[in-house]
């Protein structure tokens, strides 16, 4: 979530003012986070805000880098009154390509937040930066399309994003044959797994590897429905997909390894601008993951998982402290064991899963 507040220390903040019921201006944002932790520089380097991401994606150097982009990249000024209203400047989508982002999932509940002429801005400046994008489009035929990401020696990811309103994604959001918008899933009906499933197998070559990124849930909370369970099943079972990508919780939440295949059902926020805000302490919102899974090239098969945990503050994340990374650990253990999943924390405040 790199608009807002974030958009607001980078080189080329937006207009800071915001439609919100109580706060008028993305400013607001940083001296909340200032109140709690203390300064933070304005005009930052690109890098700023990944801090410790970024020697972690040296070590580990994955074959692709995939992101829920739950913001919009405009200067429109095409608001929609719906409370909450993220946008970064175009002139900041450098803070991306910095850490050599493959895709930005887009189906999620902001990326429309400025109208249609702010989501189409939102794409021109993505592709001419050289970022896939999944989820979204000019028309529905684009918004369900895959981002395509070569990863070596002639295979490819496929990623399909796709958004429900349980996460508070419209209905009205949804791209039509003549109109733009994001692929918004109907239901978690069995009928809705097939048509996802027509347009894997439309798409899919013998080598390739299928993610969906789902923006789904509550924001807050670890309830995890029988709905959701089986409809990430049914996308594995009979959708093809290698790999489920859960998110709109801002914290993590339970991890499962199904029939080989890995679901993150929340992976949590990665960067946003909550660190002043209030209300939700005991989630530890402040804590960030970096999801490292191993596949097997042939079979999609979850061959290892770590999770790097670290902390945002004053918009910039660090290395957890190790008794923030046991009680992470602990927490993803606890909520991943009703799935026959355990988490263990290993030296370098590392999290590696066993099913």
């Amino acid at each position: 979530m790199t608009g807002r507040g974030i958009d607001q220390i980078l080189l080329h903040p937006s207009e800071p003012a915001i439609h919100e019921h109580y706060v008028q201006t993305a400013l607001a944002y940083v001296q909340l986070a200032e109140k709690k932790n203390g300064p933070i520089p304005r005009s930052v380097d690109p890098t700023y805000i990944w801090g410790d991401a970024m020697p972690e994606l040296d070590r580990v150097r994955p074959a692709a880098r995939v992101v829920n982009l739950e913001t919009a990249v405009t200067r429109s000024n095409d608001w929609l009154d719906k409370g909450i209203n993220y946008r970064m400047n175009p002139s900041n989508i450098a803070c991306l390509t910095a850490t050599g982002i493959d895709c930005c999932a887009l189906a999620n509940n902001h990326v429309l937040d400025w109208g249609a002429s702010g989501l189409m801005e939102t794409l021109d400046t993505l592709h001419a930066a050289g970022l896939k994008t999944a989820g979204a489009g000019k028309n529905q035929l684009q918004a369900e399309a895959p981002a395509v990401v070569p990863v070596g020696d002639g295979q490819r990811l496929l990623i399909f994003s796709l958004g429900a309103e349980s996460s508070g994604v419209p209905h009205s959001w949804a791209a039509t044959e003549r109109a733009p918008g994001v692929a918004v899933l109907a239901d978690l009906s069995r009928h809705t797994v097939e048509r996802i499933a027509r347009n894997v197998r439309s798409v899919r070559q013998a080598q390739d590897i299928v993610i969906a990124s789902v923006h789904w849930g509550s924001n807050w909370g670890y309830g995890i429905s029988p709905a959701e369970v089986q409809f990430a099943h049914e996308l594995i079972e009979h959708a093809g997909v290698d790999l489920f990508h859960g998110h709109s919780s801002h914290h993590p939440k339970g991890l499962e390894v199904f029939c080989g295949k890995l679901i993150i059902y929340g992976c949590g926020d990665f960067i946003n601008d909550y660190e002043g805000i209030a209300g939700h302490e005991s989630f530890r919102g402040d804590l960030a993951c970096m999801y490292f899974p191993t596949l097997d090239t042939d079979s999609g098969q979850l061959l290892g998982l770590e999770v790097v945990p670290l902390q945002a503050k004053r918009f910039r994340l660090q290395g957890a402290t190790q008794t923030d990374a046991s009680w992470l650990c602990s927490t993803l253990d606890r909520e991943s064991r009703r799935f026959a999943t355990s988490a263990i924390l290993r030296a370098g405040q590392r999290i590696v899963f066993e099913w």
